[in-house]
């Protein structure tokens, strides 16, 4: 089940039937697997299973056999191994996996994942207890949080231009010059055939991607682009999704924020005119999961923008910003997913009413992705290719998306809502939280679409769609 590349079986603690996660084992829900290419012994090139934590918590790696995909979706942590031995055969009969690679399936290959994961730190259990209790021990220890996907982002760029042998130092120097380069390219690209490549006066709010850079540029730049010669705001609310956290609600951010292109300071000013809306018990609840704003994407990706546009490259400053995870309202009704969180209702009012409370100009960041299909999200259906099935495919999705685009330009948050809850999310939109709290927090009657895209790549693994928009 494991290459050479890959951890060994004499590198890892065995399998121990007498602990109770290994005997039961139970994935993390933020583990995520992607195809890699490997050598093996005989110096043949394979495709192998990369399984990583998308929460970033656990920080070391898997890579073992696609067959593994087999065991992971039945370790739930109710069934023994033997159980998920069966379990995954039989699925993969059923999947049309060559026969001869049926019998690899079996009880040890289990165990022998099974170790690999913990030792991972990738199975519910004391390994992964143990590293969860350091990341948050090193969370209190600063008032900011560093910079994580848009530092990656940067160092790319960088590798883009002066080769894959870019040094640390390398990176850290050129890095802000090739983001800022990056960001205006990007924009000039996006703007050039539009007839209104600026606004006349800042938003009240802006509906942008949470995609990474390179496959959601053009929404980023169709609204930051326009954003260039409005005045500054006094402050920035973003709001995003908590894609990897613990939260069952609502979560707030009480810490600054690093990006490659400096500092982007807490406005706890902001933050103290929400909790006074909310009350003592409401506030506990929105600080209680933190934590999850530790490489969470959905707001880091935002401050480049934000700095970029609002920000004065000599001096390195920007509007104060707050940072908030908003949950899934189409679930539970809106209140936090466990009774335990902080609901999304009383937030909206809240955050209603410290926007009319704080002097000059607030801007709502709404950190959005739409649909999420694919390989890497449980779909079989193939979304890559000319195929009559990968077209009848993609065009669900898209026509998914304008009928609930269409719901979001009328101003009807509650009907979004209450559609998605109906057909139960069947594209996965994983923001509709900030979306909705975006638009009841400001009363939007009506929300401007400026631009629509989805983002795919050929081996069908993720199918993502996103949309550039504003409330004026």
């Amino acid at each position: 089940m494991t290459t050479p590349q890959g951890p060994q079986p004499q590198d890892i603690p065995p399998f121990d039937a007498s602990k109770p996660h290994h005997a039961r084992p139970h994935l993390r829900p933020t583990v995520q697997g992607q195809p890699v290419g490997v050598k093996n012994p005989q110096g043949q090139q394979q495709v192998m299973l990369a399984l990583g934590d998308r929460a970033q918590i656990a920080e070391r790696s898997v890579v073992t056999s696609p067959l593994a995909q087999f065991m992971l979706g039945q370790m739930n942590g109710e069934r023994d191994v033997r159980a998920i031995a069966d379990a995954a055969a039989k699925q993969a009969s059923q999947a049309n996996v060559p026969q001869e690679a049926i019998p690899h399936i079996n009880e040890d290959n289990v165990k022998l994942l099974v170790a690999q994961l913990d030792n991972a730190g990738l199975l519910m259990g004391p390994t992964f207890n143990e590293m969860l209790h350091k990341f948050r021990e090193q969370f209190d220890d600063s008032d900011t949080l560093p910079p994580a996907s848009t530092a990656s982002t940067a160092d790319v760029l960088v590798q883009q231009e002066i080769g894959e042998e870019a040094t640390d130092d390398q990176k850290k120097e050129l890095g802000p010059e090739k983001l800022r380069e990056a960001m205006e390219k990007w924009i000039d690209e996006a703007l050039k055939p539009v007839e209104d490549p600026s606004l006349d006066t800042l938003p009240r709010a802006v509906i942008v991607p949470q995609l990474d850079y390179f496959r959601g540029w053009m929404n980023y730049a169709h609204v930051y682009g326009r954003l260039r010669v409005v005045d500054r705001p006094d402050r920035v609310v973003i709001l995003g999704a908590n894609n990897f956290g613990f939260g069952t609600g609502v979560v707030g951010c009480n810490k600054s924020y690093e990006t490659p292109l400096g500092r982007c300071d807490y406005d706890k000013d902001f933050a103290d005119r929400l909790c006074a809306r909310l009350g003592p018990e409401n506030t506990e609840k929105l600080w209680k999961d933190r934590y999850d704003h530790e490489r969470e994407h959905s707001i880091e990706v935002q401050l480049p923008w934000i700095q970029h546009v609002f920000g004065d490259a000599e001096k390195g400053d920007c509007p104060p910003v707050f940072g908030v995870l908003v949950h899934d309202p189409s679930r539970n009704n809106g209140e936090s997913y466990d009774g335990k969180g902080l609901g999304i209702l009383p937030f909206i009012d809240a955050l209603k009413g410290a926007i009319a409370d704080a002097p000059g100009k607030t801007l709502v960041i709404c950190s959005a992705n739409l649909s999420h299909m694919g390989r890497s999200f449980g779909d079989q259906t193939p979304f890559a290719g000319d195929s009559e099935e990968a077209n009848a495919a993609r065009n669900k999705v898209l026509q998914h998306d304008r009928e609930m685009i269409q719901l979001i330009s009328d101003g009807k948050a509650e009907e979004l809502v209450s559609s998605l809850a109906w057909q139960q999310n069947p594209t996965r939109w994983n923001s509709t939280g900030a979306i909705v709290a975006t638009m009841k927090a400001l009363d939007a009657k009506k929300v401007r679409l400026l631009n629509f895209a989805a983002a795919g790549d050929n081996q069908s693994f993720a199918f993502i769609s996103s949309m550039a928009a504003i409330i004026e």
